[in-house]
């Protein structure tokens, strides 16, 4: 059975993977994530969305939208994330080298003990900033994971919660394994570096290496000795840097065409 009978390889990834669509929007945001400093002229990026088939107006009108939305801003021709996307920037840049200490053991504990009753958007905030720092939640209100990542705590969790450091009193890998699904988050990531590799044309690497950018995210960059054997992370991280250098220099040539 061919491509004609089943659609594109490329296709046929993204069905299995289930991985977002390539849009203006993705691909405008994705470049200036992956952009030091965050900030390319329109008529950069809209050439970078004609290397993927989208056309120019389709660009400007998503570039517009993102500006109302406030993804963007945009000055003297020239579009540049706003602070809510330049944490994400951040979170993304450790996500691919993340920022690691010995591991002697000890645990971070967070213990939420802001009054109840808390505002609804004041709890999503929580959950995203703990999530956002790769701590588990293993009762409600009850945050902790291994302490061998160096980062700063924004204040959202500073002001709500109480911290604590402290050594589990059972087997820390099948406490590691209540936490995270470490088999789940390797199984993808196998598939997302298999895909990569497969896929052949700009506009498939760009669209899976991007599913895997945001699966490195969800990494719980957890001390070796509490990993499965051949843990994926490591390899992910490469295949993406790969990509990521090869894009960089496609669309050096591209912008400069």
């Amino acid at each position: 059975m061919n491509d004609d009978d089943t659609g594109t390889s490329g296709e046929r990834a993204a069905d299995a993977l289930a991985l977002r669509p390539l849009t203006a929007r993705s691909i405008v945001l994705s470049t200036l994530l992956g952009h030091h400093p965050p900030r390319l002229p329109a008529r950069a990026l809209v050439r970078v969305g004609e290397l993927f088939g989208i056309a120019e107006g389709t660009v400007r009108v998503a570039l517009s939208r993102m500006v109302a939305a406030g993804d963007l801003h945009q000055s003297d021709g020239s579009y540049a994330l706003t602070p809510r996307l330049l944490a994400r920037q951040t979170r993304q840049d450790e996500s691919r080298s993340p920022r690691t200490r010995p591991w002697r053991g000890d645990w971070e504990i967070a213990v939420i003990t802001s009054p109840e009753g808390r505002p609804a958007a004041e709890r999503t905030a929580l959950r995203q900033a703990m999530a956002a720092l790769r701590l588990a939640e293993l009762r409600e209100g009850s945050w902790l994971r291994p302490a061998n990542l160096d980062r700063p705590r924004p204040a959202v969790v500073t002001e709500q919660c109480t911290w604590l450091t402290g050594t589990p009193d059972g087997d820390p890998v099948a406490l590691a394994g209540r936490l995270w699904d470490l088999p789940g988050w390797a199984r993808r990531a196998r598939d997302l570096s298999a895909a990569l590799a497969r896929a052949a044309t700009p506009a498939d690497r760009f669209t899976v290496a991007a599913a895997a950018l945001r699966h490195l995210l969800a990494d719980p960059l957890l001390p070796a000795g509490l990993l499965p054997e051949d843990w994926p992370g490591g390899q992910l991280r490469l295949d993406y840097a790969e990509f990521e250098d090869e894009l960089s220099d496609l669309l050096r040539q591209y912008l400069a065409g």
